[in-house]
């Protein structure tokens, strides 16, 4: 079972809502969604983030450097609370965190309240926030497109201010061909039947990659929206847990800036490490972004 993220264009402002109220009108359990290619992207990620992270990095390796901007978000299983996991985020602002929708997916997981950023472990040091407002893109309907989700990603606004750097969002994702690196404390391992018996990492993982054509994915599946992203390294891709985790380039001066937001795989029925991933283009939603940051404080 493959996991990412994905994302359509849309132009409308979500209506944000207090933790606890659903932020998104999705109508498919985990069960349900792991039946369609649009579930494979949900239901890996449910796995993930049920066994303790958002999608690990398979075939990666520990983290070589600090990521102030990295965000773990702790979730609970809805379907059964004795699970715990956590997926990734982004700080795109000292107080806002761009994920995936279906990371606050109320059918699917309950947020704990709390995330943690700048970390390089899951469990442990940068700083601890209070989650004081979930906002899911408006367009977001898990399960319900039958080649994937569209519209999937999320704003978490945090109850004060931190201190770690944000992440830029890029202006464009860059050309197919472009060197990317992928984040995540998912599963290093995706040979497990059940992805919730997955090998999670407390470390970071992080993977070389790389913007892909549209047609290096399943057909329907990439666009101007949606990023196909490859492996620059055989037999490795971000996996179950990642969800909601950053890709990321450089910029002329070389600092990391945000392109894509982990959604689920470019090719359904496939392993993790055996076939492409799919991202929520960053820059796409980019107005989307700022308008709802602005409109919710």
């Amino acid at each position: 079972m493959d996991q990412f993220l994905l994302v359509a264009e849309a132009e409308h402002v979500a209506t944000a809502r207090p933790i606890g109220e659903p932020v998104s009108s999705l109508k498919s359990s985990c069960r349900t969604v792991a039946r369609t290619a649009a579930v494979v992207l949900a239901g890996a990620l449910c796995a993930a983030m049920m066994t303790g992270s958002a999608e690990a990095v398979v075939n990666g390796k520990d983290s070589t450097q600090r990521y102030p901007f990295m965000v773990s978000v702790p979730v609970t299983g809805v379907d059964d609370p004795a699970f715990k996991g956590v997926c990734g985020g982004s700080l795109i602002d000292s107080k806002w965190v761009l994920t995936a929708a279906h990371c606050v997916d109320p059918k699917l997981v309950t947020l704990d309240g709390t995330v943690r950023i700048g970390s390089a472990w899951k469990k442990s040091g940068g700083t601890v926030r209070s989650i004081a407002k979930a906002v899911s893109h408006p367009g977001y309907k898990n399960g319900e497109n039958v080649v994937a989700n569209r519209d999937d990603l999320a704003l978490l606004r945090l109850d004060r201010p931190v201190s770690e750097k944000p992440v830029r969002i890029a202006d464009t994702p860059g050309r197919p061909g472009t060197p990317t690196r992928l984040l995540g404390f998912g599963t290093v391992d995706d040979t497990a039947s059940d992805p919730a018996k997955g090998v999670f990492p407390n470390r970071l993982q992080e993977l070389d990659t790389r913007r892909a054509a549209v047609s290096e994915c399943a057909p329907g599946f990439a666009g101007s929206t949606r990023l196909c992203t490859v492996s620059q390294i055989p037999k490795a891709m971000a996996c179950h847990g990642d969800s909601g985790g950053p890709q990321l380039r450089r910029d002329r001066k070389g600092r990391w800036e945000l392109i894509g937001v982990t959604s689920g795989p470019g090719v359904p029925g496939v392993r993790c490490s055996e076939g492409p991933g799919l991202y929520t283009s960053a820059p796409a939603y980019a107005g989307w972004i700022h308008r709802t940051m602005h409109r919710n404080g």
